[in-house]
C-alpha cells in the first residue's frame, strides 16, 4: 500500500474498543434503542465523536429494515418557483436527519411520474415528496395511489393525499384588490401556461376578485413564465390606452411586461401599474422595484417534510398544509393616470399579509 493511501475509516468495533463496551451496545446506542445506561450511552457517543465514526447507511438499512432516505420527484427546470421548492424541501429533509434521493424529470406527465415513483420505491425510500405543478401529475396520483407515503407540493392537487402549498388564489386576489384599491377600473392578466395548476389558481383568484368588485374581467393573455413571453404580452397590452394595471402571473413575465411598456413609452407606474408573483431576488432591485407576492418556500419545505414524516411514522398529516402568501408593495404600482386618490396602500418595500 502506498504511504499516501487514506487510512481505513473507523468501524463499529473501533468505537466499541474505545468506549469499553460490546459492539452490540454500540449498535443499540446508534439505533436509539432503550435499556442502555446513561453513562454507557455517553461513553459511546464520545467515542463516536472522537473517532469521527459514520454508520454504513446501506448496511444499517438491510439489518434494521428501517429506511433512512426520502424521495423527491421534481420537474427539471430553472423556473424560480419549482427550483426554490426543491432546494427548500431537500434542506428541510436533511435538517431532520434524512438522506434525500431526487428524481428530476424533463416533463412531469403521468407515465414519467409513475416511473419515478417506481424507481424510488425500488430504492426503499420511506416516503416521497412530489413537486407537481402540472395537472397531469395530479391525475396520475389520483388514478394510481402510491405504495409509500406521498405528500404533494405546489399547486392545489386534487388527489386524495396531503398537499402543502402557498395559497395561489389568495395571492392573486390580494394583488388584484391592491390594484383596484388604488383606483384602477380593472386589471389585465398575463397568465401562465395552460395545464399548470399555479397558473389556473392565479387566474381564479384574479377573476374572482374582479367579479366580487363588480369590475370588468378582461380576456387573459397567455405567457410561458419567461420574460420574453411577458414582453410580447406587454407589447400587445401597451397599444390599448384603457390598460392601466397589469397582473403578470410570475415576476419574470412581469419584468418583460415592464420592459415592453417602457419601449412603448408608457411609464410604470405613472401610466400603467404592474405586479408579479414569486418575489424573485431581482424584483427589489429592478427599476421600478416590483410589487409582487412573496412565497415562503422555506416554510413550504419544512411543512412538507413534517407532513411526510408524520405519515412515515404511522400518523396523520397536520391540517396546516396551506401557507399564506405575502404582499410586497414596491414602486411599480400607483393610481391610474386619470385619477390619483390618496394612496392608502403600504409604502415601498412594506409587507402586508394576504387575508
Amino acid at each position: 500500500m502506498s504511504s499516501t493511501s487514506r487510512p481505513a475509516a473507523p468501524g463499529l468495533h473501533d468505537v466499541a474498543r474505545l468506549a469499553g463496551v460490546s459492539h452490540q451496545t454500540v449498535s443499540r446506542v446508534l439505533n436509539d434503542r432503550p435499556h442502555v445506561r446513561p453513562d454507557t450511552r455517553a461513553r459511546v457517543e464520545r467515542a463516536v465523536a472522537e473517532l469521527g465514526y459514520r454508520p454504513n447507511v446501506a448496511a444499517r438499512t438491510l439489518v434494521t429494515r428501517r429506511a433512512t432516505t426520502l424521495g423527491i420527484v421534481a420537474v427539471r427546470t430553472t423556473y424560480f418557483g419549482p427550483a426554490s421548492l426543491l432546494a427548500a424541501i431537500e434542506q428541510a429533509a436533511r435538517a431532520e436527519g434524512w438522506f434525500v434521493s431526487i428524481v428530476a424529470l424533463q416533463d412531469l406527465d403521468g407515465p414519467a411520474l409513475a416511473g419515478a415513483l417506481d424507481q424510488l420505491q425500488q430504492l426503499a425510500v420511506a416516503g416521497v415528496v412530489v413537486i407537481a405543478p402540472q395537472r397531469s401529475a395530479a391525475q396520475e396520483l389520483r388514478e394510481r395511489p402510491p405504495v409509500v407515503p406521498v405528500v404533494a407540493v405546489d399547486g392545489g392537487l386534487e388527489a386524495d393525499l396531503p398537499v402543502v402549498c402557498v395559497d395561489q388564489a389568495a395571492g392573486a386576489r390580494v394583488l388584484t384588490e391592491h390594484l383596484l384599491g388604488l383606483g384602477h377600473r380593472t386589471v389585465h392578466h398575463v397568465a401562465g401556461p395552460e395545464g399548470w395548476l399555479d397558473a389556473e389558481q392565479r387566474v381564479a383568484g384574479w377573476s374572482g376578485a374582479l367579479q366580487d368588485a363588480g369590475a370588468p374581467v378582461p380576456p387573459t393573455v397567455r405567457g410561458d413564465w419567461t420574460p420574453a413571453s411577458g414582453y410580447a404580452a406587454g407589447l400587445a397590452l401597451a397599444v390599448d390606452p384603457e390598460v392601466t394595471a397589469v397582473f403578470a402571473g410570475n415576476d419574470q413575465m412581469a419584468l418583460g411586461v415592464v420592459r415592453a411598456l417602457q419601449a412603448c413609452r408608457r411609464r410604470v407606474p405613472q401610466d400603467v401599474s404592474v405586479v408579479g408573483f414569486d418575489d424573485v431576488p431581482e424584483a427589489e432591485f429592478v427599476g421600478p422595484g416590483l410589487t409582487t407576492i412573496h412565497q415562503n418556500f422555506a416554510e413550504v419545505g419544512r411543512r412538507s417534510i413534517r407532513h411526510l414524516l408524520a405519515l412515515v411514522h404511522g400518523g396523520q398529516a397536520p391540517p396546516d398544509g396551506v401557507v399564506a402568501p405575502e404582499l410586497v408593495v414596491r414602486d411599480s404600482t400607483g393610481p391610474p393616470p386619470a385619477h390619483a386618490p390618496h394612496r392608502t396602500a403600504p409604502g415601498p418595500h412594506e409587507r402586508t399579509s394576504a387575508p
